[in-house]
């Protein structure tokens, strides 16, 4: 009993460890995002016509914050990454390490392609969509609140979605899940996706047309990835046997 104690509170004590150099990681990018801070500002209003407005002096630095805070947690994602996987890295066998470690680069990869196509592809199209509702009758003005809470709801959201597939795969791997599982689960999963777009876009049809549709692509890539991936799981049990 004694001997389950000590385990456990080792493995308390590891986390803790592995959480803290996280934090660390974190704030040591936040700091230096924080000092470019306003060149990452005139860079993301630069196509803005005219300038945002702030309703008051503590506006912009809220903005500030926010905009590291993002940046920050972007760069961070790798160091989390690798420190949950030196975490449960001494229960993987040799095989599962190399595997599992694999999957960090391509983690960050997606994520950075979630937030590319939320912010190039989608922001405009959505932002543009509602401009042009006002179709001149009323005077446009964005506030500086406002406009990066709405840029950072669009954004942000897609770098996690976009880590579908590699979540899927991963679990698929490590045979948590299969393809037949994600094919019986398709319609409840399928629901899922449409209420989390509704919830992550603006109250109108054309910004959840536009988001469910790469969510659902997003699901039938990641049911065919795992159908590869257990496939090859499959084969390689056989020729274990064998």
């Amino acid at each position: 009993m004694q001997n389950k104690d000590t385990l456990l509170i080792e493995h308390l004590e590891e986390l803790r460890r592995r959480i803290i150099l996280t934090l660390c990681a974190f704030i040591f990018f936040f700091i230096i995002t924080f000092v470019f801070v306003t060149d990452i500002y005139n860079w993301l209003v630069r196509e803005v016509d005219g300038k945002l407005v702030i309703l008051g002096p503590s506006d912009i630095l809220w903005v500030y914050m926010i905009l590291s805070g993002v940046f920050a947690l972007t760069a961070t994602i790798p160091v989390a990454a690798y420190q949950t996987w030196k975490f449960v890295a001494p229960a993987l066998n040799p095989e599962e390490r190399i595997v599992t470690l694999r999957f960090i680069p391509g983690l960050f990869g997606l994520f950075i392609t979630g937030i590319s196509f939320g912010y190039f592809v989608l922001f405009p199209i959505v932002l543009g969509f509602l401009t042009n509702l006002a179709g001149g009758q009323f005077e446009t003005m964005f506030t500086v609140e406002k406009y990066f809470q709405f840029l950072i709801s669009i954004t942000l959201p897609f770098g996690f979605l976009f880590e579908l597939p590699l979540v899927i795969m991963f679990l698929t791997r490590l045979g948590i899940l299969n393809p037949n599982r994600l094919i019986k689960a398709r319609k409840l999963s399928y629901f899922g996706l449409v209420v989390v777009s509704i919830l992550i876009t603006p109250p109108d049809f054309i910004s959840d047309v536009l988001v469910i549709i790469p969510l659902l692509t997003l699901y039938e890539i990641s049911v065919s990835l795992s159908n590869i991936i257990y496939k090859k799981r499959l084969k390689a049990q056989a020729m274990l046997e064998v």
